[in-house]
């Protein structure tokens, strides 16, 4: 097939998880399809990132990422029925090229990502126009209004309001939607009958479980990992959550429980560290930490190395919606997860089997000393885990998956 890609960011380097999605079914599709891609694209990247990218594509287009928090993206909402997330992905460059494109080559579908960025189509399109959802975008914001203070809240209620009716909208106007669980599909499908399930993925061959030898290479050190884009509300939430509830009784309990018993010799102690990854980690919650937290802005691209590293993933998700890649890649890659419900939402992994689930902090903190301490419990939660994502979560399915949707619209 012939297929226009439209996307709010150009994928490359895969620092999000709409990144690495987006890249990984790319370098798939490339192989029976032929694409052009028009993208946003940040002012961090480059030539070289764009060619990443072309190497699975028979053209790319890209317009500057507008910024988002301006006075005038502000106002503009203010006085406009578009919410505040779809008035700064409204870009006349990005409408220009994509009317434009379609004059000049014909295209047998439009495959948009996420409901954003839809507004910048033609308002008459002859072909058929698959939207990817990657979230439900009205709750994600409802769950950071519901955890907000009260002053702000009755501005985001208005916004959300306009988020819903637009989300809903775009979801009507395609003639098939692509969402990455089944959760998500039961709330699109009432106003689509056309909705299909394409889950997140991770790359098998890449991320893989680590040797016994490295880990005890590692001595006594137990590291707790948290990783994360800051740029998304539900890292933020998360980290703190970890930084100011969590991580002060986690590092005492396990402290104490390694003590060797009075008069047996038993074990010894061992030393736990946090460590906090990503870019641009807010001064907010760097001034949370202590002697035995590291924040890491500077860690590995290549996020397998990172997960060589961690010995456990605290993911205490309490915002957001989908389906969470770095807690896929840690299952991948031989570490235990410890996490929230809605951080094991559309994985289909069950409580302590593949993943374990805790929703209060108190939980959460007993989970990460229990998997840290029970070898046995530690080992068939790892084994486990990999086993569920070779069998569901490989890309070359998944993408063979989404090609049944864009056969289902002729």
């Amino acid at each position: 097939m012939k297929i226009l890609m439209v996307s709010p960011y150009l994928p490359y380097p895969l620092i999000s998880g709409g990144h690495i999605r987006l890249y990984n079914i790319l370098k798939i599709l490339f192989k029976n399809h032929q694409i052009t891609l028009i993208c946003e694209k940040r002012a961090y990247q480059n030539e070289q990132d764009i060619a990443e990218v072309g190497k699975f594509c028979k053209k790319i287009i890209t317009v500057g990422r507008k910024k988002q928090w301006t006075l005038k993206n502000i106002f503009k909402t203010g006085f406009s029925k578009y919410p505040f997330l779809v008035t700064g992905h409204t870009h006349s460059q990005m409408k220009r090229e994509i009317k434009e494109i379609l004059k000049k080559e014909k295209f047998d579908l439009i495959h948009v990502e996420t409901f954003y960025v839809m507004q910048n189509l033609p308002n008459k399109i002859s072909i058929p126009v698959i939207l990817a959802e990657h979230n439900i975008e009205y709750l994600v914001y409802k769950r950071f209004r519901d955890k907000s203070p009260f002053y702000i809240k009755s501005l985001l209620d208005i916004d959300i309001l306009k988020l819903k009716k637009i989300e809903e909208e775009k979801w009507a106007k395609a003639d098939a939607v692509v969402s990455v669980s089944g959760e998500d599909k039961k709330i699109i499908e009432k106003k689509n009958n056309k909705v299909f399930v394409v889950p997140n993925g991770v790359d098998i061959e890449k991320f893989r479980i680590q040797n016994s030898e490295s880990r005890i290479k590692r001595g006594g050190e137990k590291t707790i990992l948290f990783i994360g884009d800051f740029n998304w509300v539900e890292n933020r939430d998360a980290a703190r959550m970890i930084l100011r509830d969590i991580w002060p009784t986690i590092n005492f309990k396990f402290q104490i429980s390694r003590l060797p018993k009075p008069g047996t010799g038993g074990q010894a102690n061992f030393k736990l560290k946090l460590w906090i990854v990503g870019k641009k980690i807010p001064d907010s919650l760097k001034k949370l930490g202590g002697e035995d937290v590291v924040f890491d802005e500077n860690a590995p691209k290549d996020t397998s190395k990172i997960f060589e590293k961690a010995d456990l993933l605290l993911v205490p998700i309490r915002i957001g919606g989908g389906t969470s890649f770095k807690i896929l890649e840690a299952m991948a890659s031989g570490v235990p997860v410890v996490t929230t419900r809605l951080g094991a939402i559309g994985i289909g992994a069950e409580n302590r089997k593949e993943v374990i689930i805790a929703d209060d902090n108190q939980k959460l903190t007993d989970s990460v000393i229990e998997v840290l301490n029970n070898k046995n419990l530690y080992e068939k939660i790892t084994k486990n885990a990999r086993s569920l994502v070779e069998e569901k979560y490989n890309w070359e399915n998944i993408t063979k998956e989404l090609e049944k949707v864009y056969r289902s619209v002729f």
